[in-house]
């Protein structure tokens, strides 16, 4: 793999204060001007995170209901094919977050995707950018409340209507959300990512100590396009948590650093994925459900669920606090309600935050496939912030710094990782998408698909 150095600084550039995005002859952006400037007059201080918070930010995020379907991709393809794959999309998933590090260190002044998109190419990209950020930011919200309700389901004995235990969790979300700052919710990041780790070691505890009676285990299966590429979309979409990294390193007081974060990240996750995919197939065997909780003796599922909710409930707050953010910066960038306590800033980021959250809610509520829903956001989306997107923001920064096309040829194996980087997204893209709408004609074929705002 080619390395990816640091590029030189550009000529002092000038700024464009209305587009809010920093210009230099010859050049869109070479990206001087942070988006959080520091002063220590200002009220609100937003560059506090260490990389220890961060990386533990990113775990607690990433590492989340997502880890709960990887056991039923190795009843699908084989164990063998399913934990390759679990390891070769970890290392991949830190090769593309090292990109984005990169771009987001020669462009101070991007703090989302959607700024990100205008760097590399104009403001369509940057609204579509923008549009899909807090679009996925809000289904994962409300992906991680339909786990939340899951878990309370459980822990009650189907004892409340979920409708309401929805909505409950809407609400601790919401409180969870409201803090303008990411160092405020640093602290409940180490609790989160704890609860979800001690999660995934307690579920495995208890699936060796009540081994399914003559399982089967399947080394590898050969299987049609659909089937195959559904349980490859569990591990690809289990590290679909780039779309947060700009917002994350933007907080930071040394974003220097935030390569540190994404070892943590990176490293932690695909060793607890292999393993935790690896000990629950074992001792389950083929009819491991999804999530894999459902398959442990009740008392197990309980206390596993009970100790996974914090985690979820921090996860719908992160992801409603991300979408927030995203809309609250592009709405007050470098004015004064940003840095300061002003009645206008705050009352514009609480209703922004309860809007997010809300319409998470009434997804969850509503939309009868609103679980469908989240694979094809996670397709259109996710698929490109995690993967396609890296290689078209090292090709951009190589071809824009480092001499153009005569930059790209003398770094011919970067450029050739790059653009696979691209094609790898565009087909998780276009196969994940596939895959779900079939994913829900089935269902409504089937009759398994619900009605709204019933319990």
């Amino acid at each position: 793999m080619a390395s990816h150095p640091m590029y030189e600084v550009h000529p002092p550039p000038c700024v464009d204060e209305k587009a809010s995005i920093t210009i230099t002859p010859g050049n869109k952006d070479s990206g001087t001007r942070d988006v959080f400037a520091e002063d220590d007059v200002y009220q609100i201080q937003y560059k506090t995170l260490s990389w220890q918070a961060v990386s533990l930010l990113m775990i607690a995020e990433i590492v989340s209901n997502g880890i709960l379907s990887l056991p039923s991709a190795l009843a699908i393809v084989g164990i063998v094919p399913a934990v390759i794959l679990i390891v070769f999309l970890g290392i991949f998933g830190l090769y593309t977050a090292k990109l984005l590090i990169d771009f987001k260190l020669n462009h101070p002044n991007v703090h989302t995707m959607g700024d990100a998109g205008y760097v590399i190419s104009g403001p369509v990209a940057r609204e579509v950018l923008a549009f899909g950020t807090v679009a996925f930011a809000v289904f994962s919200s409300g992906s991680e409340i339909l786990s939340s309700q899951q878990a309370l389901s459980t822990l009650s004995n189907q004892g409340m209507c979920s409708m309401y235990l929805v909505i409950i969790a809407g609400a601790v979300a919401f409180s969870i959300s409201l803090p303008r700052t990411l160092d405020r919710l640093a602290w409940m990041g180490l609790f989160s990512a704890a609860a979800i780790t001690l999660a995934g070691f307690f579920a495995m505890i208890g699936a060796g100590a009540n081994p399914v009676p003559g399982r089967s285990l399947t080394v590898t299966a050969s299987s049609n396009f659909f089937d195959a590429f559904l349980a490859v979309t569990n591990p690809v979409f289990a590290y679909a948590g780039h779309f947060m990294f700009f917002i994350l390193i933007s907080e930071m007081r040394r974003p220097e650093d935030a390569m540190k974060a994404a070892w943590c990240l990176q490293g932690f996750a695909t060793v607890f994925y292999a393993v935790f995919s690896i000990v629950m197939y074992v001792y389950i065997g083929n009819t491991v459900q999804s999530p894999a909780l459902f398959s442990l003796p009740p008392a197990w599922e309980k206390a596993t669920f009970a100790i996974a909710l914090p985690n979820f409930l921090f996860c719908a707050g992160l992801c409603t606090h991300t979408a927030a953010k995203l809309v609250f910066v592009r709405i007050f960038r470098h004015s004064k309600h940003v840095h300061s306590h002003t009645l206008l800033g705050w009352t514009v980021w609480t209703l922004l935050c309860f809007a997010a959250i809300a319409i998470a809610v009434i997804l969850a509520i509503a939309v009868p496939i609103f679980s469908y829903l989240i694979g094809i956001a996670a397709a259109l989306f996710a698929a490109w912030y995690t993967y396609g997107l890296a290689g078209f923001f090292w090709l951009h920064d190589v071809y824009h710094m480092k001499g153009g096309v005569n930059g790209l040829k003398q770094r011919s194996i970067g450029t050739v990782i790059a653009v696979l980087t691209v094609i790898s997204g565009a087909f998780i893209c276009v196969a994940g998408t596939y895959v779900s709408i079939k994913l829900i004609a089935e269902a409504y074929a089937d009759g398994q698909v619900g009605r709204p705002f019933v319990c």
